[in-house]
């Protein structure tokens, strides 16, 4: 059996500014459906020039109105930085609007930094009582309120499927409690994906959501016609990433990122970049069946670190015939 695949779009801005960065994710949206990849979600992140999907149900909505079949959703929404009844709100209104396309991942993280959490007026304990707002949440879409007389309008029995999160254990035995499907941000927390799953698997409870335990593992890929193609763009990504993360957005010539890239502080950001599927299409294909069968995932979400745009679009053309012939 083919393994199920779907997009992780980063809304990356580059060329053109926002405005073509919303285009290209419309644009590729519409062109994945016929590809056959099963889902695309968008990240919720603040305070950072090169992402546009900070207002993620907008861009979710934005998207929809422009396809028609594939499922789209949050990959996911930092729940702390929300009332639980406004998400509820939120997606109810996209699942009336879209019924059946919608997905709602949750995390507990951020998104964010210190004085970008202060400006969203998150309250820094808000963490702690994930599990809770996750069960709030719940009731919202099952009709079945924990809040006495307080519902959501729309959302009440609109049954969004939720999905919990995650790039630690705390994620895993979450969402095995709860009975939710489970999404494990390898593409860049690689460290604990294979305990995590393995947890996840062991302490599952089974739901009304869910019968058996659902696992969506992260994975990074660039493919290209050729070895050599996907190559140069790897190594754009990770010039740019390490520049980004350890230069502290400073301007660097190609030798001095790679002076970067060879560092301690280098070799840390590039261990995000673990699991990663670059090459041609047999070679990204092979990389992944493999991946896959070691993080015991049921689907993969694909991100795609290029930031051109036709090589973009280009890399997710190829993987999908790659995968689903």
């Amino acid at each position: 059996m083919t393994i199920p695949l779907s997009i992780l779009d980063l809304a990356h801005i580059g060329d053109g500014g926002i405005a073509a960065s919303l285009a290209a994710s419309v644009e590729l949206a519409q062109k994945a459906e016929g590809w056959d990849y099963r889902r695309i979600w968008y990240a919720e992140h603040h305070n950072m020039p090169s992402i546009a999907s900070s207002a993620t149900s907008v861009l979710i909505a934005h998207v929809a109105a422009h396809t028609s079949t594939i499922r789209l959703g949050a990959g996911g929404i930092m729940l702390p930085n929300h009332s639980p009844l406004q998400i509820a709100e939120q997606f109810g209104t996209l699942e009336t609007l879209h019924p059946g396309r919608i997905d709602l991942g949750l995390g507990r993280a951020p998104g964010s930094d210190q004085n970008t959490m202060r400006a969203l007026r998150r309250d820094p304990s808000a963490a702690d009582t994930f599990p809770q707002d996750v069960q709030e949440l719940q009731a919202y879409f099952a009709g079945q309120t924990r809040i006495p007389g307080v519902n959501a309008y729309p959302g009440k029995d609109t049954h969004v499927p939720l999905y919990i999160l995650g790039s630690s254990l705390f994620g895993a035995r979450l969402a095995a409690a709860l009975g939710l499907p489970y999404s494990f941000a390898s593409h860049f927390a690689p460290q604990a994906l294979e305990d995590a799953v393995r947890i996840y698997r062991r302490e599952f409870q089974p739901s009304d959501a869910l019968a058996g335990p659902y696992v969506i593992a992260g994975v990074n890929a660039i493919v290209a016609d050729t070895q050599e193609e996907a190559d140069a763009l790897f190594l754009t990504a990770k010039r740019r990433r390490v520049a980004s993360m350890v230069g502290r957005g400073q301007t660097f010539t190609d030798d001095e990122m790679d002076l970067l890239l060879d560092s301690p502080a280098g070799q840390q950001v590039l261990s995000m970049m673990r699991y990663s599927a670059v090459g041609t299409p047999a070679v990204a294909r092979e990389y992944l069946e493999a991946f896959a069968a070691k993080a015991g995932a049921d689907e993969l979400i694909v991100a795609t670190q290029v930031t051109d745009r036709a090589a973009w679009i280009r890399s997710f053309e190829l993987l999908a015939h790659a995968m689903h012939p």
